[in-house]
């Protein structure tokens, strides 16, 4: 299941310092690819899982919202502050949404891009 990890930040009169310190003891990957979403309109973002891919996803500006199904749990987060930061795992199917019109999205990537990585069907609905 995706879950937050909150991130180092120092704040003072100057202003505030996020830091992602030794990468690779923090997140459960070493970092492959790096990539940022943003000036998105009300379209959702997403609409996948992978076979491989690990993710960090920090809202470095503005906010929005990702909804996450791992096939047993539904959960919303909301991404609001750039010291927290969300990871997706390869279970993680994921949309974003929500997005402020000021919102950047930075995404940390166990994998380099390859399109065959990626599962768009979601989940089965669960019988209630």
């Amino acid at each position: 299941m995706a879950y937050l990890l909150n991130l180092v930040n120092f704040k003072d009169t100057r202003g505030e310092l996020t830091v992602l310190d030794n990468a690779e003891r923090l997140l459960p990957f070493k970092i492959k690819r790096v990539f940022y979403i943003y000036n998105v309109d009300e379209t959702a973002r997403g609409g996948h899982r992978h076979h491989e891919t690990i993710q960090a996803a920090i809202c470095i500006h503005g906010s929005c919202k990702v909804w996450n199904n791992d096939g047993e749990t539904i959960h919303e987060y909301h991404l609001d502050n750039p010291s927290k930061c969300l990871i997706l795992e390869t279970k993680d199917w994921h949309k974003m949404y929500d997005f402020t019109p000021d919102a950047v999205l930075l995404v940390f990537a166990s994998t380099t891009f390859d399109s065959s990585d990626y599962i768009y069907e979601p989940y089965p609905e669960k019988a209630l």
